[in-house]
């Protein structure tokens, strides 16, 4: 053991990987959002500063989590891939997600990804993650019949914001 570490627990050095309030929003944002460049993450719904999400950034890449490369599309923009440890995340995203939801003061248009995560069980996650291994490792593609994971999941986030529309144009 390192004394760059608290100690060897895999929940401790779990948590010394993403434990702060914003690296799992950045994961978050960019296997749920299909966020990849700088940009697209500052524009989280949380209002994430653009320092501190400069430095979480640099952090996910040097601890593995992350990968960064030049944008081919343009000179001047960065490309964040997630690395396999981070797409296996996933579960827990859903564990996290499903928890929140049965505990916290959740609202439905932001909890119904969490809500067909959880539906969806083990087999949509897999799905899922084999999905986002294509989009970021270069994975050999499975013949995908129907919508993507993340397009089911925006279209039904897409529905209950249109459904509350009309509710908050009465407020």
């Amino acid at each position: 053991m390192t004394d760059d570490h608290r100690s060897a627990c895999p929940i401790n050095l779990s948590l010394e990987v993403f434990g702060d309030k914003w690296s799992l929003l950045i994961i978050r944002d960019m296997i749920f959002g299909g966020k990849r460049h700088f940009r697209e993450l500052l524009r989280s719904q949380e209002g994430i500063s653009s320092n501190i999400l400069a430095d979480r950034l640099k952090t996910l890449v040097e601890m593995g989590m992350l990968t960064k490369s030049d944008d081919p599309s343009h000179k001047q923009k960065a490309i964040y891939s997630l690395t396999e440890m981070t797409i296996a995340l996933v579960p827990i995203m859903a564990h996290l997600g499903a928890w929140g939801r049965r505990y916290l003061p959740v609202s439905e248009e932001l909890s119904i990804r969490a809500q067909l995560m959880e539906e969806g069980g083990p087999e949509l996650w897999e799905r899922f993650m084999d999905e986002l291994r294509v989009e970021h490792l270069g994975a050999s593609p499975s013949v995908p019949d129907g919508p993507t994971v993340r397009q089911t999941l925006q279209a039904a986030y897409e529905q209950v914001v249109a459904r509350k529309a009309p509710e908050r144009e009465l407020v």
